[in-house]
């Protein structure tokens, strides 16, 4: 099937985690670039995204045709006159980092998984604008100590039902080995896929998503319930498979 728009998660699906695509990727985004709308989405902030993916496509790209989506969707930006323009953005106000942040205390010393004596590699607590994110080793943590951290996924429910409970008013969600993203009510991927929709007068119908987590409690599988066509891959050498077969249609 052809499909008029496409939706790259970023972590595992176009790149090693928080790391920048490799250059075969590039080149084949490049060219699905040259055929419609691709899209990026992350619980990352924007800087990250332009710095992996953005910034690591060749010259002669058709950027006009990029869209990213950071924070879990609840931020979109294109690329026009050079630069990049904000769609939307849901930011949070000041009142809503307080309460967050003080919550995700109470999370953490209600859980005690998280020890916060203990160095981290980076901040815990980023706000990132229209989100906030903790991540319980330090937004830096090397990918060896974040799998390390939680295998059995035991840390993260506990910690999970804790942020709910203390932030029932905001959008929650596990983005990855050891990082939670909350963001305003009902702003999650899923959100952000029908507001690209929108944007692009394409239906959800005619778009696809290519995500590594989108089994059940994964943090991409709330796409699913926009009724988007869905590729499901393990890592980026499978995105550039079905990318390879998208070019091919």
């Amino acid at each position: 099937m052809k499909y008029r728009a496409y939706i790259f998660d970023l972590d595992e699906t176009l790149a090693e985690s928080k790391q920048p695509i490799s250059e075969r990727m590039g080149g084949a985004l490049a060219l699905l670039l040259a055929q419609g709308p691709v899209a990026v989405i992350s619980g990352g902030k924007l800087s990250i995204i332009l710095a992996n993916v953005a910034n690591r496509l060749p010259e002669g790209t058709r950027m006009e045709n990029l869209y990213i989506l950071p924070t879990c969707g609840a931020a979109l930006y294109q690329h026009r006159n050079d630069s990049w323009q904000s769609v939307y953005a849901e930011l949070l106000s000041d009142i809503d980092v307080e309460v967050i942040e003080r919550g995700i205390l109470r999370a953490i010393e209600k859980t005690g998984v998280i020890d916060l004596n203990e160095p981290s590699h980076g901040e815990r607590i980023e706000r990132r604008g229209s989100q906030i994110t903790l991540s319980a080793l330090g937004q830096e943590a090397p990918l060896s100590e974040k799998v390390l951290w939680d295998p059995e996924r035991t840390k993260r429910n506990m910690l999970m039902k804790a942020l709910v409970d203390e932030l029932p008013q905001f959008s929650i969600k596990m983005g990855g080995t050891t990082s939670f993203d909350i963001t305003k009510p009902g702003i999650d991927k899923a959100y952000g896929v029908r507001k690209l929709s929108e944007h692009l007068s394409v239906p959800i119908s005619d778009m696809v998503y290519v995500g590594d987590a989108l089994f059940p409690g994964g943090n991409d599988a709330v796409v699913k319930e926009t009724g988007i066509h869905t590729e499901a891959v393990t890592n980026p050498d499978e995105t550039l498979t079905r990318i390879e077969a998208f070019l091919r249609t």
